[in-house]
């Protein structure tokens, strides 16, 4: 295994027999070494793959500027993450959560700690991402002795859904505002609070998750086989009503138009979330 870049005095750049590069970490790794000098492999702690060339650049160029320590931070929140929800995240984590760990404790430091609006949204609509970023503040706290606030947990926790939707931060935070619209319009329609830990609940959210990133995309749930979506009308009305509401909100508000499957699923999760209540 030779060089192909230096990064700097703990990170370079190798390429696989299949020409992908590679990003690897370790101390003193690349210290008084050239582009084409061996590795010393006994050195190596991290290795990092990325497909995405674009994200493997800016991934590069920000371990120029930020502190290897930042990056290993990230990467065991990251794996916490993935072993946690089961899920592949979006490699643009590992470059937006790296930069903003270290900007917060840079900031934090300074005094300017700053307030997460969506907090309480947060904590309620993505909770076990949020449960990943109070882990995430006890990381941090280990490897550089700064306790961050709570609201810092909120901020990682939206990088977090951010690389499960594959989606960028304006639109995470769309996605939020809508979830939260509907589940206020579900709570009005039938003069109710929702028992939050309850499993129909956590799973009305994560629907309604996807529901708001297809709205935004422009994209929909569409099938010819009307009969179900019918059935289901006839045997919740209450729900296909509030759901009928729901249409009409996000048709005027978003310009968005409900297909019968989108409102089909939307109908049995509101009354199972309602049943249950």
């Amino acid at each position: 295994m030779k060089i192909h870049k230096v990064i700097n005095n703990n990170v370079i750049s190798v390429l696989t027999e299949n020409n992908q590069e590679m990003v690897v970490m370790g101390r003193g790794l690349a210290f008084k070494k050239k582009t084409g000098d061996p590795v010393e492999e006994e050195l190596i702690e991290k290795v990092f793959t990325l497909e995405n060339k674009d994200v493997s650049d800016r991934f590069k160029t920000l371990l120029n500027e930020v502190p290897t320590e930042y990056m290993e931070i990230s990467d065991e929140i990251i794996s916490y993450a993935k072993d946690t929800l089961g899920k592949k995240l979006n490699e643009s984590i590992y470059v937006s959560l790296t930069d903003h760990i270290h900007f917060a404790v840079q900031r934090h430091q300074k005094g300017m700690d700053i307030k997460n609006a969506l907090l309480w949204e947060i904590k309620r609509l993505y909770r076990d991402e949020f449960n990943i970023g109070k882990e995430a503040l006890n990381i941090i706290e280990q490897k550089v002795g700064v306790a961050l606030p709570e609201d810092e947990a909120g901020f990682i926790a939206l990088h977090v859904v951010n690389a499960e939707l594959n989606e960028e931060m304006p639109n995470i935070l769309n996605i939020t505002k809508v979830i939260q619209e509907i589940l206020t319009l579900v709570k009005d329609h039938f003069h109710m609070e929702f028992d939050e830990e309850s499993l129909n609940y956590y799973r009305f959210v994560t629907h309604l998750k996807y529901f708001a990133q297809r709205m935004f995309s422009k994209t929909s749930l569409t099938s010819d086989d009307d009969f179900l979506f019918h059935t289901v009308k006839e045997r919740y009305t209450e729900a296909a009503a509030c759901t009928d509401q729901i249409r009409k909100f996000v048709l005027e508000k978003y310009d968005y138009e409900l297909t019968n499957e989108e409102m089909l699923y939307l109908t049995i999760h509101i009354a199972r979330v309602v049943e249950q209540n």
